[in-house]
């Protein structure tokens, strides 16, 4: 297995060993450092660590949970693979749900969740400008999340959550299709969804969001295509 890089020891404080092996092999697993499949054995990632298994089982039930890991009929733990043969089944519920769930939210929203929509779009814009992809794939989930809750259906918000968890990766590809300088007009993309939103556009809301999705699929479509990703190991 690939070692995952470390800045230094991890705190022994209570809970803190779990989430420093967590952010560490999410990190690493995001950026494709640790290639789908390989495996992560809590004795060698003990001894990586060096701390006791118990954290780094924590740390994997939960990269499970995001669909970073799986775990294998023999209870062994790996990095999901990712299935480029589904990409058009996934790419079609996930324009979906992007749909759906920002109509519903022009029709449900409250002035305080459009708080805190505006605070993840604020973040997002954030981290393009410092071009940290990660931190962008996480507040692109947040903010389309917290669209999806505005809605008001849960199980609308649970599927397109575990949508957004499952293509952090895809996502990652995208932005690494732009060499992380994510042009502005898509960024441009999240203000004009707020404001349809905010507005109780709905028709709108359900359009803008549909070009959203459309515009993401196509970029990773057409990246795929190149030879950049051929020594992905899917």
């Amino acid at each position: 297995m690939a070692k995952v890089d470390q800045p230094g020891k991890p705190d022994r404080t209570r809970g803190s060993g779990a989430q420093t092996v967590y952010l560490q092999l999410r990190q690493a697993i995001l950026e494709l450092a640790l290639e789908p499949g390989s495996p992560l054995d809590e004795v060698t990632l003990s001894e990586q660590f060096e701390m006791s298994r118990t954290p780094i089982r924590e740390a994997l039930v939960r990269l499970v949970a995001e669909g970073l890991a799986k775990t294998l009929p023999n209870r062994n733990t790996v990095v999901a693979t990712i299935d480029f043969a589904q990409l058009p089944v996934y790419f079609e519920a996930l324009t979906l749900m992007y749909r759906v769930t920002t109509r519903a939210a022009a029709i449900n929203r409250r002035p305080e969740q459009m708080v805190t929509i505006r605070g993840f779009e604020a973040a997002y814009a954030d981290a393009v400008e410092r071009r940290d992809a990660l931190d962008m794939i996480q507040a692109n989930r947040d903010f389309h999340v917290a669209i999806a809750e505005a809605g008001g259906n849960s199980y609308f918000t649970a599927l397109f959550t575990r949508l957004l968890d499952e293509g952090r990766r895809i996502l990652r590809i995208y932005y690494q299709s732009f060499d992380d300088r994510l042009p502005h007009q898509y960024v441009d993309e999240h203000g004009s969804i707020v404001d349809a939103v905010e507005k109780g556009e709905a028709n709108r809301a359900d359009a803008l969001a549909a070009e959203h999705a459309a515009q993401i699929v196509r970029q990773i479509q057409s990246y795929i295509a190149r030879d950049t990703v051929s020594d992905i190991t899917l």
